[in-house]
């Protein structure tokens, strides 16, 4: 086995919900439930696109060992077309709207835990919620694969969706001034890149979504990864680090202290960097809990979050 195919094993292992092979069942595609389509981000060329190791799958793991809350949870391989899914609240919508950023370390979408039951939370409290199916064509092509400048595809998907979701406020019923992005572990990395290059777009114009803003409106980053950039330090990635300003917006932070895949210092560096800029920022650190937990209860506090967040959205304006 080569060295790159063992490190890749070790860290899925480590993520729990991208355990061995063999410990997952195959299904052919991801399907949204009944009642929701998936919508191509691109309607022709996909800029910088790479071609996928194999067709798009999904497998569900199988064995009980590995289940997270007492339940399977579901990963999409081999992402090469993105698309994004809207789920619409069916009452008291408030018009506040987040953009969902699963992770899975660039190397697949842990759709279900960290994507489609964020949108059963956030639906069930007024808030429509857009899951983005974001390129992961594997294997990674540089060390911190969807980092901007190096891999730029993820950041590109996720630039292109917020601006998608602007240009169809009016028809989703959402309030353009209130639209925040969601993400866990690689998707927390992607919360930050979203949170900090804004102010242009880092590919070619495709059509007039491509003029709306993609700037959020506020940021959810749970044990996000990639944010730190000399472990134990708070030393922070330079992708991120340089381009943080006063602009970046309200920042959502969780991470637990005993998480062997995204460090501590992953969200420590970057809310000490957020302090410095003066962004308002709220972080809560727990000793344990781990990582991916996704919204499902444990027995660790950290996964009380969906509750913070309710009321973090409260205290900087998001909902009434």
């Amino acid at each position: 086995m080569s060295r790159l195919r063992s490190a890749r094993l070790l860290l899925l292992c480590l993520a729990v919900f991208t355990c061995l092979p063999m410990l997952r069942a195959q299904a052919n595609t991801w399907q949204p439930s009944p009642g929701h389509t998936q919508i191509p981000i691109w309607p022709g060329k996909i800029p910088d696109a790479l071609p996928a190791k194999g067709p798009e799958r999904m497998e569900t793991t199988t064995d009980p060992k590995y289940f997270i809350g007492g339940k399977p949870s579901s990963g999409i391989e081999n992402v090469s077309r993105p698309t994004m899914t809207v789920y619409s609240p069916k009452s008291n919508n408030t018009g506040v709207a987040v953009v969902v950023f699963p992770g899975g370390g660039f190397m697949e979408l842990a759709i279900d835990l960290e994507g489609t039951e964020v949108c059963d939370w956030l639906t069930t409290h007024g808030i429509t919620c857009i899951v983005l199916k974001y390129r992961v064509p594997a294997p990674r092509s540089a060390p911190y694969w969807g980092a901007y400048p190096g891999s730029p595809m993820a950041l590109e998907d996720a630039q292109r969706t917020m601006g998608l979701v602007r240009q169809h406020a009016a028809e989703w019923k959402i309030n353009p001034h209130k639209i925040g992005v969601l993400g866990f572990s690689a998707g927390g990395y992607m919360v930050a890149g979203m949170s900090v290059h804004f102010d242009k777009r880092i590919y070619p114009r495709v059509d007039a979504a491509d003029d709306q803003s993609c700037r959020p409106d506020f940021a959810v980053a749970l044990y996000p990864g990639h944010l730190g950039f000399k472990r134990g330090t708070l030393e922070l990635n330079p992708d991120i680090a340089s381009h943080i300003t006063a602009q970046t917006p309200p920042t959502f932070l969780l991470q637990n202290e005993n998480d062997n895949v995204d460090s501590i210092w992953d969200a420590l560096s970057y809310e000490a960097a957020l302090i410095k800029a003066k962004v308002p920022v709220e972080f809560h650190s727990y000793a344990e809990g781990a990582h991916a937990f996704g919204l499902r209860p444990t027995k660790y506090p950290a996964t009380a979050w969906p509750h913070l967040v309710e009321v973090w959205l409260h205290t900087i304006g998001m909902l009434n």
